[in-house]
């Protein structure tokens, strides 16, 4: 039995429904009593929706409640740090920062972050982040080379010699297990410095022109260190890898021809895929002076990117054994680790040379770096 006007009433019309029925029921023969009983049961079900209804709403409007307290809390914590960021780009924050890095007092700083700002590290201005990045990407090498930043010492295992897989026939012989030897690079966190000695007048500089005076300088000059270093490590590898160092193959090329680079390039491994070559200006000028002298109409660098480091010995330098040029992929071969993060840290001394008007700034990063996977370097000799 269908009552269709029950399901359009709201709660008020179905209670004023149900309580005629009560008094028709009085004088009411059995079939009519019937009736009126089932019109009774779906009023009761029309109830049970009303209430399931109510409660829906209410649980919706709870979340709403919720997600908009959520909402602003997240807003808020956004604002707070865009005020921050908007802050602490003001050139009244760059110029307590740069008297901050002079003195080493970051009471002004603080004080224009926040009246409870204290304790942890003042927060540095936007634009030394994109000194620091310019300073990174202008050295080539370093602009290539994969960056972690863990906390302490890290390691870095890699394959040393392993058995290939296998294709199994179902019902054949079962498999040999992996025949798998394992090397580990440590990367061990050091400090690389490099100190200037600005005099006074340039001491006097305030604000973003100080800033930029030493951090243009020092950054990159640390850079370059950090490359001499990779270039280094790099050449004392062995040609065969042991159980704390990569190998780093060698291809001899007593004299530089057009197939010096590819030579190099078939002993680097599969994975190393985007590979460069690395060496000094005076040695790809030796490789431009053989081109031009005969008339080769090919790249002898294979079209690869050359990428210098005059700490690589000049072709004409070397002697027998001396590597004169390297080939490899330095984002998958060499990773550097800065536990500290790319930032540079700075100490002043105004007391030293104070009789010459001279202030030395010492700059330091602290950093890890190391050649990481076998064959991803091949060293080109003499």
């Amino acid at each position: 039995m269908e009552f269709e006007n029950i399901k359009t009433m709201n709660a008020e019309e179905l209670e004023t429904r149900a309580a005629e029925i009560a008094a028709e029921t009085a004088n009411a023969d059995a079939e009519t009593l019937e009736c009126l009983n089932a019109e009774l049961d779906a009023i009761e079900e029309r109830k049970a929706e009303i209430k399931m209804e109510i409660e829906e709403r209410a649980k919706k409007v709870e979340d709403v409640i919720q997600n908009k307290g959520e909402e602003l809390e997240k807003f808020e914590e956004t604002r707070k740090e865009e005020n921050k960021m908007g802050t602490r780009n003001t050139p009244e924050y760059i110029n307590a920062y740069a008297e901050y890095l002079k003195s080493g007092n970051d009471e002004e700083c603080r004080s224009l972050l926040s009246e409870n700002a204290t304790g942890g590290k003042v927060p540095i201005p936007e634009m030394v982040y994109d000194i620091v990045k310019t300073a990174w990407e202008r050295e080539g090498i370093m602009s290539l080379v994969r960056k972690s930043y863990i906390r302490g010492n890290l390691k870095v295992g890699f394959e040393i010699s392993g058995t290939d897989a296998v294709v199994h026939t179902e019902g054949g012989d079962a498999i040999n297990a992996e025949n798998l030897i394992i090397g580990t690079v440590n990367l061990i966190p050091k400090s690389i410095k490099k100190f200037v000695q600005i005099s006074d007048e340039a001491l006097d500089l305030t604000g973003e022109s100080f800033i930029r005076y030493i951090y243009d300088e020092l950054t990159y000059r640390i850079a370059k260190k950090a490359a001499d270093e990779l270039i280094a490590k790099i050449e004392a590898c062995g040609t065969v890898s042991t159980t704390t160092c990569v190998g780093v193959p060698e291809v001899t090329a007593a004299s530089i021809g057009v197939g010096t680079v590819a030579a190099a390039m078939s002993a680097l491994s599969d994975e190393a895929a985007n590979p460069v070559v690395m060496m000094n200006k005076a040695t790809w000028g030796a490789f431009k002076s053989a081109q031009y002298a005969n008339s080769f109409a090919v790249d002898p660098f294979e079209g690869l990117p050359v990428v210098f480091n005059n700490t690589i010995k000049a072709f004409s330098a070397a002697s027998t054994g001396d590597t004169y040029a390297i080939v490899g992929d330095l984002g998958m071969g060499a990773l550097a680790n800065f536990p500290n993060g790319e930032d540079i840290t700075f100490k002043f001394d105004d007391v030293t040379l104070a009789t010459s008007d001279m202030v030395k700034i010492i700059g330091r990063e602290f950093v890890a770096i190391e050649p990481v996977a076998p064959n991803a370097f091949v060293k080109v000799v003499k």
